[in-house]
């Protein structure tokens, strides 16, 4: 009698379990995608890249006008005039591959620096719910194929709530190749 009750006990106690998900899931980029932070590094990012790139046109047009002057009155230059025009030109497109590969590196930093934090705080939103509803995991669902709405619980809008995300914001339309 005694073993049938432990059974029943473990039986019981194991459908309970079975009932109570212990997965949860959450599509982190696009969670990310409507946060207000996310916004706000767009705006920085996209500032600095527009700045770069107005300092690029600037260099790339001295560049052109310097070039077609060269093409236009190089047969009346003397060799020493050719040589001095030449090297001025060879140095300005040189400095214009050093700024291009400089502001790059600075707009990928500067991406890493803006956008890390709000990766940051939306990782640390989902840690936060799934501790409170007790996950053992937590999928990206942006990766996977297949999730058993049964078995595992959506966090979206628990985390747009805990990330303040505006009801009335509305997920980005993503399409793939």
């Amino acid at each position: 009698m005694k073993n049938y009750l432990i059974i029943i006990c473990l039986l019981l106690s194991g459908s309970v379990l079975a009932q109570t998900p212990k997965f949860g899931h959450v599509n982190l980029e696009e969670l990310v995608h409507l946060t207000s932070a996310r916004d706000s590094a767009v705006v920085k990012y996209q500032k600095a890249m527009a700045d770069m790139q107005e300092i690029y046109d600037e260099i790339q047009t001295e560049y052109r006008v310097k070039l077609n002057e060269f093409q236009q009155r190089s047969a009346g230059w003397t060799a020493a005039i050719l040589e001095v025009k030449q090297r001025e030109l060879v140095e300005m497109q040189q400095r214009l591959e050093a700024y291009g590969e400089s502001a790059g590196q600075e707009l990928q930093v500067l991406q890493n620096s803006l956008f890390a934090p709000v990766f940051t705080q939306a990782n640390e939103a989902i840690q936060k719910l799934a501790k409170e509803l007790g996950l053992i995991y937590v999928f990206n669902s942006a990766g996977v194929i297949y999730i058993d709405e049964a078995q595992s619980i959506n966090l979206m809008d628990r985390a747009k709530e805990a990330l303040k995300v505006p009801a009335e914001k509305v997920s980005p339309t993503i399409i793939e190749p």
